[in-house]
């Protein structure tokens, strides 16, 4: 709860509105519960107000503090499928698929992002990964100033010897399959992007592969060095500061032991925040690794490169980690602005 509890601490400074779609689902109740009895701000569940209530009944949840809304119901439906069939006319999107689609509570939910009726969404406790995606890629897309949308799990150990007091930015475990050297320098400073926010201090990110500065030849190590070298560059263009080295091996990375002696003028080795794997293989499996067999705190996938604050949690969540997630979409939201350049205000008619 270190981490996580100064999270809660700074939110509460500046309470937000979260959507959770998944409206019926028991963890996200017992979620949007304490978010609200934190003082994090308003949790809105997405749904039949019926069997929201009937389900959080069961549970012995209180809704006080909690918002409901019922897609089928809402005086916003007809605007939203409005702006819904404009954004998607050139696929053909007639006004009664527009309309099918907005009851959808994922499409919904990120409709209220998109239009600033909500601050952030978290979603994804039952659902595949590309259910959750489709609906922020179709209506929120990409951020100003941004061309790669990727995402982070941040990761709590309770050994704080290793990153920032125990607490590790990890990227990309959940978007994309296996990144260009682009767009890993992309996951990179926009990690690092996110992991400044957070944690208040400059980044140290490695960039991972099975060779620490030469030790072995491979194209796929070659991909990892031009990207090293890449995020540099972008980083500076940016004024983000951070640090970036690679490629390293993993306890090169983390480990100062092993660091001194494989790569001793390094930054970033043996004491790295944030880790980017090489591709989503490894970045998903070594991110839920260490999450079980460390039994680590777990919170994300935080979505990055998209032009509003969202998160695609794992089906394996439980409302702790769901609580996490949508504290840290909040506080991501304060300061949204200064990660990506914020686009005018929207219009349903635009």
């Amino acid at each position: 709860m270190r981490f996580i509890g100064s999270v809660i601490e700074k939110l509460q400074r500046h309470p937000k509105r979260i959507v959770f779609p998944e409206g019926t689902e028991p963890r996200v109740l017992q979620a949007a519960r304490q978010f609200s009895s934190l003082r994090c701000g308003v949790p809105i569940l997405l749904g039949d107000r019926t069997k929201i209530k009937e389900a959080a009944e069961g549970l012995n949840v209180s809704l006080e503090g909690v918002r409901i809304i019922n897609p089928a119901e809402s005086e916003e439906l007809e605007p939203f499928v409005r702006r819904f069939e404009l954004l998607r006319r050139f696929k053909g999107v007639k006004e009664h698929e527009a309309r099918e689609t907005m009851l959808k509570p994922n499409y919904f939910g990120a409709m209220m992002v998109a239009m600033h009726q909500a601050d952030g969404l978290v979603s994804g406790t039952n659902e595949i990964t590309g259910s959750v995606l489709r609906p922020l890629f179709q209506i929120i897309k990409v951020a100003p100033q941004a061309s790669t949308v990727s995402s982070c799990m941040i990761i709590e150990v309770e050994d704080t010897r290793f990153g920032s007091a125990g607490t590790m930015f990890m990227a990309d475990c959940g978007v994309i399959p296996d990144p260009t050297v682009d767009q890993l320098a992309d996951i990179a400073v926009s990690t690092a992007q996110l992991a400044r926010q957070l944690l208040g201090t400059p980044a140290k990110v490695a960039l991972l592969s099975y060779s620490t500065k030469g030790s072995a030849t491979n194209p796929s190590i070659g991909k990892v060095q031009a990207a090293t070298a890449m995020a540099r560059v972008k980083a500076a263009q940016k004024g983000i500061e951070a640090e970036f080295d690679g490629e390293l091996q993993v306890d090169a990375a983390l480990v100062p032991e092993i660091a001194s002696r494989k790569t001793p003028d390094s930054k970033v080795a043996g004491q790295a925040n944030v880790l980017v794997f090489p591709d989503l293989n490894s970045g998903n499996i070594g991110s839920k690794l260490i999450q079980h067999i460390a039994r680590a705190n777990a919170y994300g996938q935080i979505l990055l490169g998209l032009d509003r604050p969202a998160a695609d949690v794992s089906r394996g969540s439980n409302a702790h980690d769901i609580l996490g997630v949508a504290a840290i979409i909040g506080l991501q939201s304060i300061s949204y602005k200064a990660l990506y350049e914020q686009q005018e205000q929207p219009s349903l008619f635009k």
